[in-house]
């Protein structure tokens, strides 16, 4: 094993978060083995890194000690920026009943239907990251979600740049655009208000005619007309930003790991091929492996009160406030204290546990679709007679830029 704590603790201190973050993403589990046996709490200037399962899920689960500030300059008065406010458990309880999970079978054969017809066209060769991993969640996007009348490039550069803007350029990223991220994001979020403020009126005069439409603008603005409960317009066209901006790059991302996962172990991969025949005995394939390669390895947190990591361990560390604080849940999905022979592949493995999706009050919202959006994508690959990838995956920015599969056409 390299003995990557000794090079740590040699390199000067302004090295070392940029040392740790290299091998977070490229060496990430010899790495974080490492750390989970002999500093699982890894303080450097910049952030502090929380390595094993318990402390993990105690930055996430407690929302008051550890907030979610460096989201507030991205997404601002969003409810996912907000933790135990009125607004966050309101906005967010509306969008979980208006993503009616009564859908998700027809969500899943739209998916099914939408990919395969994207392969098909490849006649086969597809560059899949532009040819349909971004292109069948903006297809859903636009047919399910009430986006219809948007072009499929728009809602791409809407949901890239505040993903990128969000989980790619923070503070501690020191990325060399940051500044022409941030222009990016706020353009994209000025053309994506306009087109909702459009939409939405349009839907408005469509709802008080009666129509019997029924996609999550139409169910917003029904319920925001109703008087019922506090949500306005502005909360209607806020959320549904929501759906747009954390469906299409996330489901890109994922998928691409996945199918990465899959090609890098050909036992795997037969048997995960053999499965795809049957959507239910498929499906833990791909979440297995997003746990050995989820699309994010940590969720950053500030700390807001003084916390103990490790508490009761040789180990114990003491957070002080205002410092961020990186919950590695990569690492801590091969924690043996929760989970059984981590280092092994197991398709039927519980992911009750897993953060695949987050934990706690900041869960994805899209949960349930993307459990079934992703492996059912990913399914209809490797459906496709000799399909493999030509090279590895390309990423830039931190997500996938260009990845290409062949198969037998």
């Amino acid at each position: 094993m390299a003995d990557y704590l000794e090079r740590l603790d040699a390199a000067p201190p302004e090295a070392r978060w940029p040392m740790a973050r290299q091998w977070l993403f490229e060496e990430s589990l010899p790495f974080f083995a490492q750390l989970r046996a002999e500093r699982p709490v890894l303080v450097t200037p910049e952030v502090t890194l929380a390595a094993r399962y318990a402390d993990c899920d105690l930055i996430l689960r407690r929302y008051d000690s550890f907030g979610v500030d460096l989201y507030k300059p991205k997404q601002g008065g969003y409810w996912m920026a907000q933790a135990d406010t009125a607004a966050h458990w309101r906005e967010k309880s509306v969008m979980r009943a208006i993503l009616d999970r009564e859908d998700i079978p027809d969500i899943r054969d739209y998916i099914a239907a939408k990919a395969a017809a994207l392969l098909a066209g490849g006649d086969g060769r597809l560059e899949v990251v532009a040819g349909l991993t971004r292109a069948t969640p903006t297809a859903l996007v636009r047919d399910w979600f009430g986006y219809e009348d948007a072009h499929a490039s728009d809602l791409i550069d809407w949901s890239y740049w505040n993903q990128q803007d969000a989980f790619h350029n923070q503070p501690f990223d020191h990325a060399p655009n940051a500044d022409e991220i941030v222009l990016r994001r706020e353009l994209s979020d000025v053309a994506l208000a306009a087109f909702l403020a459009t939409v939405t009126a349009k839907r408005a005069i469509e709802v008080k005619l009666g129509s019997d439409r029924n996609d999550p603008v139409t169910r917003l603005l029904k319920l925001s007309y109703s008087g019922g409960i506090k949500f306005g317009v502005e909360q209607v066209i806020s959320n549904v930003c929501g759906l747009l901006i954390g469906a299409v790059e996330t489901t890109s991302h994922c998928t691409v790991n996945a199918l990465e996962v899959l090609f890098s172990q050909p036992d795997i991969l037969a048997k995960a091929r053999a499965a795809a025949v049957d959507p239910q005995s498929f499906d833990g394939f791909v979440l297995e492996a997003l746990r050995f390669k989820p699309a994010f390895p940590y969720f950053f947190r500030t700390c807001h009160a003084p916390t103990t990591l490790a508490r009761g361990t040789p180990f114990a560390t003491d957070i002080p406030v205002g410092a961020t604080v990186l919950a590695v849940t990569h690492s801590a999905m091969f924690d043996d204290l929760m989970f059984a022979d981590p280092d092994r592949f197991d398709a039927t493995r519980s992911t009750e546990d897993e953060f695949t999706f987050g934990i706690g009050l900041h869960e994805c919202l899209g949960r349930a679709i993307g459990r079934v959006m992703v492996p059912e994508i990913v399914r209809q690959c490797l459906l496709l007679p000799d399909v493999k990838p030509t090279a590895p995956a390309a990423f830039k920015g931190g997500v996938p830029d260009s990845y290409t599969l062949t198969w037998a056409a």
